[in-house]
């Protein structure tokens, strides 16, 4: 690599980092048509000395390629990412076999993309354009290009404080509810599944999980209105979805910067987003809450559900946030004819200070079998007394949430 540094620094656009460049055949071929003769290649250790020297800063682009078998080389990969990272030069991954935890780990550490090996047709080249035009994004008032959808959808985020509360049947019949409102121009919805580790609401729409999703969550700052689109599924050709990732990933994929992209993103292009969370209380969950407009919790009538709902609105109190988005819902609500277990809810809303919006009556087994055949229950089972208050309370939400549109107009 001396030669690069020295003689030819000039010249040297683009630079592949690898164990061995010779195993990456195609990745060789489609650098030589992108930069021609004005690029190199260097081993790990070689690229790690030379982004320490003052030539490193002409580079315009690394790209570090990577196989199972360089998992053990993890640490000194991310230290060249980092030295490329801090002397403005952009990084690319080639994984080819790479788990999903450890690219996390990398795109972590500074890369700002990444593509499959064996490359498809045109990805490098591609993946090149992008960065490029990252830069150009990262100058650009995010609000601004966030806003390029022309809406202000209202934000609403469901989780359960137990477990099998009910947040993601709740959140897919809510958004497929809200779907069908109205005449003529009914309003649409997005549901984003911010659980990524058991997210259920593709199962529960039967929708595919794609890799373009995971693609996406990984690349915000770059970001744009088709990239987004192409990431989500689409139910019967009105609600669109944001699945969990096809693998099991860390809850902290994303930073709390990164999910108010995503919100913000979702927010300019559609009237209703809806967000289902995770069980888990993560770093961006307080970045959730405050750009949504309601945040629905669900709860059930015994003790596990109470003792959490007083753990959470203590958290809450403690870092001085306003619980005043806050709706409780409680599911599998007592029968109209079951009076000792209504003075049950009205003794548990007390104690914890809390009033509940609205009660869920048991849908029995429907639920469950309507989840599993992928479809809402205005499809499976429209007499079931569970769809019919939802639907309810997605109507009175709408004239609410039109009202005040209205009034601020």
């Amino acid at each position: 690599m001396d030669d690069m540094s020295q003689e030819k620094s000039g010249l040297i656009r683009a630079c592949t980092i690898s164990r061995d460049v010779q195993n990456f055949d195609l990745l060789i071929e489609d650098m030589e048509t992108e930069f021609g003769e004005s690029w190199g290649d260097l081993t790990f250790a070689e690229a790690n000395a030379f982004l320490s020297e003052p030539d490193a800063g002409a580079l315009e682009v690394i790209a570090i390629a990577l196989d199972d078998a360089d998992e053990g080389s993890v640490q000194i990969v991310r230290t060249i990412i980092e030295k490329a990272s801090a002397r403005g030069v952009h990084i690319l991954l080639i994984a080819e076999a790479l788990s999903p935890i450890l690219l996390h780990q990398l795109l972590r550490a500074g890369a700002e993309d990444f593509v499959p090996y064996p490359l498809p047709e045109n990805a490098l080249h591609d993946a090149i354009e992008r960065l490029h035009k990252s830069d150009q994004a990262v100058a650009t008032n995010a609000a601004v290009q966030m806003g390029s959808g022309g809406k202000h959808g209202a934000i609403f985020a469901v989780q359960s404080l137990c477990g099998g509360g009910g947040a993601t049947n709740f959140a897919v019949n809510l958004g497929w509810e809200l779907c069908q409102i109205g005449k003529g121009q009914t309003p649409s919805v997005c549901i984003l599944d911010f659980d990524f580790q058991s997210g259920s609401v593709a199962t529960y729409l039967d929708l595919a999980r794609t890799e373009k999703v995971y693609e996406l969550l990984s690349q915000t700052h770059s970001m744009d209105a088709d990239a987004f689109h192409a990431a989500l599924q689409v139910f019967q050709e009105k609600m669109h979805v944001l699945t969990a990732p096809s693998d099991m990933l860390p809850l902290d994929l994303l930073s709390p910067e990164e999910i108010e992209r995503v919100i913000s993103m979702a927010q300019s292009h559609f009237d209703y987003v809806i967000i289902d969370l995770p069980r888990a209380i993560m770093h961006w969950t307080e970045t959730v809450l405050n750009m949504s407009d309601l945040f629905f919790a669900m709860i059930e009538l015994d003790m596990r559900s109470a003792q959490n709902a007083l753990r959470m609105i203590r958290a809450l109190k403690a870092d001085g946030i306003d619980m005043g988005k806050h709706r409780f819902i409680l599911n599998r609500a007592p029968k109209f004819t079951d009076l000792g277990g209504k003075s049950r809810a009205k003794r548990m809303s007390e104690s914890l200070g809390i009033s509940i919006a609205t009660y869920l009556p048991d849908g029995g087994i429907q639920i469950r079998d309507a989840n599993d055949h992928g479809l809402p229950l205005a499809e499976f089972a429209a007499k079931n007394p569970l769809f019919k208050e939802i639907r309810k309370f997605a109507s009175a939400l709408h004239e609410t949430n039109s009202a005040a549109k209205l009034a601020a107009e």
